[in-house]
């Protein structure tokens, strides 16, 4: 009896001695799966979505207030604005006049005159209004003031003298227009005093523009007087 209660005890202690192992192994496992997990999350990128937003481009409220800015443009571009066209006479002549007055030199009647004598030798063309195509009497006479001091005279010779103040002979002034009856009683031609009696004009088909005296016998027979635009009136 005593034999095979040992013989147990042996059998029992080899049994406990083999499931040992196994059950440490069991529990060893999770351990070594901790770890592995451990290393596996240590290795990928760490995603942290308020560090990338905080570093992507988001535009401020000022920049989306403020309007944009077109960088080529210069501060010499300075663009005239008008108010839909309801510009009058007075602005204009008040305009004129500035320009005149601002002269460099101070000359500003001078100024007026160097730029019609420019466009000496130009032909005449019934009509014209500019050196490509050549000049009437009036269409000279437009040129020259809108050109040189931005006056818009009248587009016929008629009109013209209709719209300047009337001056004496005596009181002639460079710069002021003198107008003839060639045909009848009607204005029907217009040039720019020079002074000492000359004026430049653009006289009739086949000629060019030139200077003539009214002392010549033609334009002293036909003179008809001289006026003197608004826009040169206080110069």
């Amino acid at each position: 009896m005593h034999l095979k209660r040992l013989t147990a005890l042996a059998l029992a202690t080899c049994c406990i001695a083999s499931v040992t192992p196994a059950i440490a192994d069991t529990v060893s496992a999770p351990q070594a799966l901790d770890q592995s997990a451990t290393l596996l999350l240590t290795d990928l990128p760490v995603f942290a979505p308020a560090t990338a937003l905080a570093q992507s481009a988001i535009p401020d409220l000022a920049s989306l207030s403020s309007p944009k800015v077109d960088e080529s443009a210069t501060a010499g571009d300075n663009v005239a604005l008008s108010d839909d066209g309801d510009d009058d006479g007075d602005s204009l002549v008040a305009a004129a006049t500035a320009r005149l007055a601002g002269h460099v030199d101070g000359h500003a009647r001078e100024a007026l005159l160097a730029f019609a004598m420019k466009l000496r030798d130009i032909r005449y063309h019934r009509g014209g209004r500019k050196p490509s195509t050549g000049f009437d009497c009036s269409g000279f006479v437009r040129y020259v003031f809108l050109h040189s001091i931005g006056l818009d005279l009248p587009t016929n010779s008629a009109s013209q003298f209709l719209a300047g103040l009337k001056v004496k002979r005596s009181e002639m002034k460079t710069g002021d227009l003198v107008f003839f009856r060639t045909r009848g009683k009607a204005i029907s031609h217009v040039g720019i005093y020079i002074d000492n009696g000359q004026f430049i004009h653009s006289p009739s088909a086949g000629k060019t523009v030139r200077v003539d005296s009214l002392n010549e016998a033609y334009w002293s027979k036909h003179f008809a007087g001289a006026k003197r635009p608004e826009g040169i009136a206080k110069i």
